[in-house]
């Protein structure tokens, strides 16, 4: 091989070598997932002012019955106004706001214990969401849900905040937006978290 041609061909190489690489596409995040101890399948969706943020609801749990035969209640929950409401149907992740990596962060609230946890989301496959919790920002750990796509007895189909369908917290319900105000409800009002 004539000395020239290797060296316009490892220039070459080496060329391709140096171009950046981009990450992979971020999966959809959006639809019903299996947790990974397949206690739960949580709905995820487009939610809040805009509907930017990404939210999650229980719809359906293997045991949504307490020992007395009747469903069971939020009853750790901190706010009072929120313990009688039932496990199935709750909103547990809380409006997370997509960040520069396209990865989903905010909260995540556990109804077995009635604690929230920082959370980070991101599915790097269609069939594969990554769901990293963490305990005072130390104290972590990564659980992979999978998407299902069949319906199970007890499981909520309805939409969102409709018949048959899970609930959003109160701060997440969506209000229309005010003309011009570019997804802004018409009170002007920010979710709180």
């Amino acid at each position: 091989m004539p000395p020239n041609l290797i060296r316009s061909c490892l220039a070459a190489i080496a060329g391709l070598a140096a171009l950046p690489v981009a990450p992979a596409a971020a999966a959809d995040p959006v639809g019903t997932w299996l947790t990974e101890d397949g206690r739960a399948r949580v709905r995820t969706e487009p939610c809040g002012p805009g509907k930017i943020h990404l939210c999650g609801y229980v719809v359906w749990g293997s045991k949504p019955l307490d020992e007395t035969g009747k469903p069971k209640r939020d009853r750790y929950n901190p706010d009072p106004a929120k313990q009688s409401r039932p496990l199935l149907g709750h909103q547990m992740i809380l409006g997370l706001k997509r960040n520069a990596e396209g990865r989903y962060v905010g909260s995540i609230y556990n109804g077995d214990n009635g604690k929230s946890y920082e959370v980070t989301v991101w599915s790097e496959a269609p069939s594969e969401l990554s769901v990293k919790g963490c305990l005072l920002a130390v104290l972590c750990g990564t659980q992979t849900w999978t998407r299902v796509t069949d319906l199970l007895p007890g499981q909520l189909q309805g939409a969102t905040d409709a018949a048959g369908g899970p609930r959003s917290d109160p701060e997440w319900i969506a209000k229309p937006a005010a003309p011009g105000s570019k997804g802004r409800p018409a009170d002007g009002s920010t979710p709180a978290r």
